[in-house]
C-alpha cells in the first residue's frame, strides 16, 4: 500500500457521492490522495462531482487547502463502475443506512479490490461484524464513521470488528491523522459510541417537543448554553437528516430495546418529507438546498 506525503492512502475510493460521501472525498483530496467516487448512474455522478469540487473551492477560498482548486481537482474523478476501485488502497462505502444495501455494496466493491486493499463502511450504527460476515477478507474491513458535515468535523470513529486485523486499525488511525482529524477506536456494538449516545439525546428532545415541554429553540438552548454543546439536539437532527436519524433509531430499537423507539413526531415528519436541512424544513426552517 502506498501513501501520500501526508500519510493518507495514495488512491482512495468512495462509494456514494451524497453529502457524506462528498465530504469524505473532499477530506482525502486535501490530504493529497487521488480520489474516485462511484455513483449509481451518470446523473448522480455529476451531482457528486459538483458537491466535491464546490467544497474544494470553498476550502481554497478559505485558505485551508495547500494547493489550488485545479491541482486538487486533477486528482478527482467520478464513475458509475465499481471496477474503477481496482487500484485503490482504501475504499469507503457511504451509501444510505440500510443493511441489505450496504451488504450488496460492500460485496460488490470487495470483489474488485486488490488483496491488500482496505475496505471501510461509514455506517453510523450497523454492526461491523454483521457486515463482515459475508465478506471474503474480514481482516481488511473496519468501520470509519465520519461526521456531518465532514469538512468541519474533527472526529472519525474507527470501529474494530472481531476479525479486523490489528495492523489495519493502526493504519486507519494514521490515515485519520493524515486528513487532519482525530480518531477514536471503539469495539463493534450497536450504535458504537457516538450514535448510541447522540441518538438517545436526540430522541428524548423530540419527545419533549412532542409533549409540549418547550419549544425547539428552548430545548436546544438548554443544551448549548447549559451544557456547552456546540449545537442543540433538534438542530443537529435537522443537519443529520430526520430520515437518517429515524433509520438509526429503528435499528437500535430492534437491537438494544424500547428506549430507542422512534417518537411518533419523528415518524410523522419523515412521512411528510420534512427531513431537515436537505429539504428546507425540519424542526427549523432552512434555506432551500
Amino acid at each position: 500500500m502506498s501513501n501520500t506525503a501526508t500519510g493518507a492512502p495514495a488512491d482512495v475510493g468512495v462509494l456514494g457521492g451524497g453529502r457524506m460521501g462528498a465530504g469524505i472525498a473532499h477530506a482525502f483530496l486535501l490530504a493529497g490522495s487521488r480520489v474516485t467516487v462511484v455513483e449509481r448512474d451518470a446523473d448522480a455522478a455529476g451531482a457528486a462531482s459538483s458537491r466535491v469540487l464546490e467544497s474544494v473551492e470553498t476550502s481554497v477560498a478559505r485558505g485551508t487547502a495547500d494547493e489550488d482548486a485545479a491541482a486538487i481537482g486533477a486528482r478527482f474523478a467520478t464513475s458509475t463502475d465499481v471496477g474503477d476501485f481496482a487500484r485503490c488502497d482504501l475504499v469507503v462505502e457511504a451509501v444510505p443506512e440500510d443493511l441489505e444495501l450496504k451488504i450488496d455494496a460492500l460485496t460488490r466493491v470487495e470483489s474488485v479490490l486488490a488483496p491488500g486493499a482496505a475496505l471501510a463502511s461509514n455506517t453510523s450504527s450497523i454492526s461491523i461484524d454483521q457486515l463482515a460476515a459475508l465478506l471474503d477478507r474480514p481482516g481488511r474491513f473496519l468501520g470509519m464513521h465520519f461526521f456531518n458535515p465532514v469538512p468541519a468535523s474533527t472526529l472519525v470513529e474507527l470501529v474494530r470488528g472481531d476479525g479486523t486485523e490489528g495492523s489495519l486499525m493502526i493504519e486507519a488511525r494514521e490515515w485519520v491523522h493524515a486528513i487532519g482529524k482525530t480518531p477514536i477506536v471503539v469495539a463493534d456494538a450497536p450504535g458504537f459510541a457516538s450514535s448510541r449516545l447522540g441518538v438517545v439525546l436526540g430522541l428524548e428532545a423530540i419527545r419533549m417537543l412532542e409533549q409540549g415541554v418547550a419549544s425547539a429553540e428552548d430545548i436546544d438552548a438548554a443544551m448549548t448554553l447549559g451544557y456547552k454543546h456546540p449545537v442543540g439536539p433538534l438542530r443537529l437532527t435537522d443537519i443529520v437528516g430526520l430520515d437518517v436519524r429515524l433509520g438509526i433509531a429503528e435499528y437500535l430499537s430492534n437491537t438494544l430495546g424500547e428506549r430507542f423507539a422512534p417518537p411518533s413526531l419523528l415518524r410523522r415528519m419523515v412521512a411528510e418529507g420534512k427531513l431537515g436541512r436537505k429539504t428546507g424544513e425540519g424542526f427549523y426552517l432552512w434555506d432551500a438546498p
